[in-house]
């Protein structure tokens, strides 16, 4: 099939391709979101297809299936594991080891919002934490949507520690051709020294909240959370499994060099192994592991989302938004990191990380080739404006959704978009500002 369609038709069409996916994006939490989004990927691409601004081969190349394939075979292992109720026995133990102090129970439960996060992934943690923090709230009689919504604060948070926290990591490493190891070293430390900034923020923010479960947790009613009943002897193959897939993931840059592989290659590959193990595990259960576990409608979205985006790079329209920040900022890499952060921040606020992040990845790619001074810290600059801006609005990520679901489901209230954005504003700012102040110390060592 020939492009031949005149290129600035071609970019006008691109766009509207893309925008096509726009409108669903914004209608926040109402049930239609998820439905709607993906019959407007299909018609978008189809529209792509039809007007020759997208062919069959480019179509297969911007498809990305590389990231689709590694999402698989997480969320086949995070599906195993959560089957075995691995999550729910190390959270209740440490839990249970607290003590009698409120506060530190509640600090307690957002590091562990962001640490789960970081481990398995920002949807699969909310879910799972979610429902700790609100039997914990029905446990001592306190009002449950202060306690998750600072427990969706801290899993956006915790969720850009790693690679495996928020699909946006992997769009940052696969692009931006980063290690599991890479990101250890950068984005964890940030992470963490953000998360206590914002815990910090939390703490003022809802102080009343604070003091109230508190009083709760130390009164002669309140006594401490149980432990999980499961003994570790069940736990062991689940253990070996998540222990196994995490070291893989971290050592897989330098298994690649000893190999001779292509970066990231095995990046993919431990998922893979990971995949193919827990479902031998799961023996007669694995088919259900692979067809209920596997979120494939939020996969078909994603593919049909990076073809889209792909197309905005074939037809020169990245080229040109590129250009215009770099001129923008005359090409000072700071002044270009702080423009990263709002644009890439404002759009994962009002739209979703992920298209963010695949609308901007591109755009990062072209400026990092034309500042070479910035070396990687574009890519880490855009994970956290992802992530972290994922809280100031309840449809800046799918764990806030997913959160609000929960709450609707249990009939245990609403929270409207003004009660979210003003704790939500405080802690983003808080967080991205430390971010991205961690980012420009360091610089020199990002490897401009």
């Amino acid at each position: 099939m020939g492009m031949d369609t005149p290129p600035s038709k071609k970019k006008f069409l691109a766009f509207a391709g893309v925008l096509l996916l726009l409108p669903v994006l914004a209608l926040g939490p109402f049930d239609l979101r998820w439905s709607w989004r993906l019959s407007f990927g299909f018609l978008g691409i189809a529209t792509m297809l039809i007007f020759r601004v997208l062919d069959i081969p480019h179509f297969i190349r911007f498809a990305s299936l590389d990231i689709i394939v590694f999402l698989i075979g997480m969320m086949i292992v995070v599906g195993y594991l959560e089957r075995s109720h691995f999550f729910e026995f190390v959270i209740g133990r440490l839990l249970a080891r607290i003590g009698r102090s409120g506060r530190l129970l509640l600090v307690a439960l957002l590091a562990l919002a962001a640490l789960s996060a970081a481990l398995v992934d920002s949807v699969m943690s909310i879910l799972i934490m979610t429902s700790i923090v609100i039997h914990v709230a029905e446990k001592y009689r306190v009002k449950p949507i202060p306690l998750v919504l600072m427990t969706v604060f801290a899993t956006n948070i915790g969720s850009s520690a790693t690679v495996v926290g928020n699909p946006v990591g992997v769009l940052v490493a696969l692009n931006g051709k980063l290690s599991f190891f890479d990101f250890l070293r950068w984005a964890t430390p940030i992470s963490v020294v953000s998360l206590a900034a914002g815990i910090g923020m939390m703490m003022l923010i809802f102080r009343k909240e604070f003091a109230a479960f508190d009083k709760a947790v130390r009164s002669p009613e309140g006594d401490a959370l149980h432990e999980a009943s499961m003994t570790g002897a069940h736990l062991r193959t689940p253990s070996l499994l998540f222990g196994g897939v995490m070291l893989g993931l971290i050592l897989h840059s330098q298994f690649e060099k000893l190999l001779g592989l292509e970066k990231n290659t095995l990046l993919i590959g431990i998922a893979l192994i990971g995949a193919g193990i827990a479902m031998m595990l799961s023996r007669d259960g694995a088919q259900e592991l692979l067809e209920r576990r596997v979120d494939w409608w939020t996969l078909m979205f994603f593919m049909f989302l990076f073809a889209s985006v792909g197309a905005l790079e074939y037809t020169g329209a990245i080229d040109i938004l590129s250009g215009s920040i770099a001129a923008l900022t005359g090409g000072q890499v700071l002044l270009t990191m702080a423009v990263i952060m709002v644009v890439a921040g404002l759009l994962s606020a009002v739209l979703d990380n992920v298209l963010a992040v695949a609308i901007m990845s591109p755009i990062i790619q072209h400026l990092q080739s034309t500042m070479p001074l910035a070396g990687t810290s574009f890519w880490w600059v855009m994970l956290f404006a992802a992530t972290f801006f994922g809280n100031l609005t309840f449809i800046g990520s799918t764990a806030n959704i997913v959160a609000l679901g929960v709450l609707q489901k249990r009939h245990l209230g609403h929270i409207s978009f003004r009660e979210w954005l003003g704790p939500g504003l405080a802690v983003t700012l808080v967080t991205a500002a430390v971010a991205l102040a961690m980012i420009a110390v360091q610089l020199p060592l990002m490897g401009g």
